[in-house]
């Protein structure tokens, strides 16, 4: 699927839910870091026309994230009229926070609530709002290995980029204008006082996260019958079926890969 095809999927898609789901949401509100997942999201979102408020959340952040996450908002009010930008200043909440818990002191808790106090000052907004908390996870970190935190930034309501990995959140970034700092950006969760990055955390890079989940995707399809390239083809259009209800899914793979659509919930069980 090429860039400007999985931008319109993903457009049409947030803008279906709000216009079918019972609540009408009048907002789409997404939390920004400064990192590629949340801009890429977070422009997305603008993409829709809908009012799209966008929150700066500093927690002990590094200054050059923070500052990445006030470039990215400002570029946004710039190219489209429809969003806003809030800073949110949390740094005393959380120190009282950690003040009050401070007899059960542990980094990694103290490191996840940062998450879970952005999670709930987002739903805070959106209620004000009329809205909808829109996550920021993808296919790989979030949806993969289950690198995000519970009640925390896995705490929203709708998920755009949840069926793409982390290469083509990046391709999508450069093809909607997304800063080159930002894209070449280290990816990081923004939770540490140290800086460590999601590297050194998972041990592995995206790259070869991506690589060892399309083996096994390709693996499963092809224990079906097929061979290495039709397993391929067929994943990347069934993954914009699944996730997103693209339509094209169904003519295609019937006339091209019936014999393995009969199956796909062994592939996707």
């Amino acid at each position: 699927m090429n860039v400007e095809k999985r931008e319109k999927i993903i457009v049409d898609w947030i803008n279906n839910y709000c216009d079918t789901t019972s609540f009408e949401p009048k907002s789409l509100v997404v939390g920004i870091s400064g990192g590629i997942d949340s801009s890429v999201v977070s422009t997305l979102c603008a993409l829709t026309k809908r009012k799209t408020i966008v929150l700066s959340m500093p927690i002990k952040q590094i200054k050059s994230q923070h500052d990445l996450s006030i470039e990215h908002a400002n570029w946004l009010m710039s190219k489209f009229k429809n969003v806003e930008h809030k800073i949110l200043e949390l740094e005393n909440v959380f120190k009282n926070f950690e003040t009050t818990l401070n007899e059960f002191n542990n980094e990694h808790g103290f490191a996840n609530s940062r998450a879970r106090l952005r999670m709930a000052t987002l739903y805070q907004v959106a209620a004000a709002n009329s809205g909808i908390v829109v996550g920021t996870g993808n296919k790989v970190e979030d949806f993969g290995v289950g690198f995000y935190t519970k009640y925390g930034d896995g705490g929203v309501d709708i998920s755009p980029i949840a069926d793409c990995k982390k290469t083509q959140v990046w391709e999508l970034g450069k093809h909607l204008g997304v800063s080159q700092k930002i894209v070449d950006a280290e990816p990081t969760d923004g939770l540490w006082n140290d800086g460590r990055n999601d590297t050194d955390q998972l041990g592995m890079t995206y790259a070869e996260l991506e690589k060892a989940m399309e083996n096994k995707a390709i693996a499963d399809v092809m224990s079906l019958g097929a061979d290495k390239k039709t397993a391929l083809r067929w994943l990347d259009q069934a993954d914009a079926h699944f996730m997103y209800g693209d339509d094209e899914f169904y003519t295609d793979s019937v006339e091209k890969y019936g014999w393995v659509s009969r199956h796909f919930d062994k592939v996707y069980a």
